[in-house]
C-alpha cells in the first residue's frame, strides 16, 4: 500500500487524486509500459471519450497488478500523458474512481501533441510496489 503525504508549505492536491510525495515501502517494484485504452483484443475502448479511455487504462493496470498479487493501492506514481487540457478534469475524475482516498500516488501530468495512435486521448504509466508477502512471480 502506497503511503502518500502532503506536507505543509507545498501546494496541495485539492481533489486532483495525487500526493505530493509517496514513501516506497519494501516490495517488488513493477514498472509498466504506458497503458492505453486497448482491451485484450487490441480494440480501442472509448473512441473520442477520454473518460472511457481513462477507465480502460485503469482496468488494464489492474489486470497487470492482479497477475503479480498487487492492487491499485500499490501504485506509488503515475505519469499521465494527455492531449487536451480541457479533458484533464475528466481524466482526474476517472482516476478518482480507481484510486483510494489517502493512498493517491505521486503524479505527473504531461500535455503532448500526439500519442502512439491517432485515437488515443490518454496514456498512463504507473510504477507500483507489491509487498513481498503478496507478490507472486508472473507466469
Amino acid at each position: 500500500m502506497a503511503q502518500g503525504f502532503n506536507p505543509k508549505g507545498t501546494w496541495g492536491p485539492r481533489g486532483r487524486g495525487l500526493s505530493m510525495g509517496v514513501v516506497q515501502k519494501e516490495g517488488q517494484i513493477i514498472h509498466f509500459t504506458g497503458q492505453v485504452a486497448w482491451n485484450a483484443h487490441e480494440t480501442l475502448i472509448g473512441v473520442g471519450d477520454v473518460g472511457l479511455q481513462t477507465r480502460q487504462c485503469f482496468k488494464n493496470i489492474q489486470s497487470v497488478l492482479v497477475a503479480v498479487g498487487g492492487t491499485l493501492s500499490d501504485i506509488v506514481s503515475i505519469a499521465t500523458y494527455f492531449m487536451d487540457r480541457a479533458q484533464l478534469p475528466i481524466i482526474q475524475q476517472g482516476r478518482s474512481e480507481f484510486l483510494t482516498d489517502g493512498q493517491e500516488p505521486a503524479s505527473t501530468y504531461v500535455m503532448v501533441a500526439a500519442l502512439g495512435h491517432e485515437d488515443f486521448l490518454v496514456e498512463l504509466t504507473p510504477i507500483a510496489v507489491i509487498p513481498v508477502g503478496r507478490f507472486m512471480p508472473p507466469d
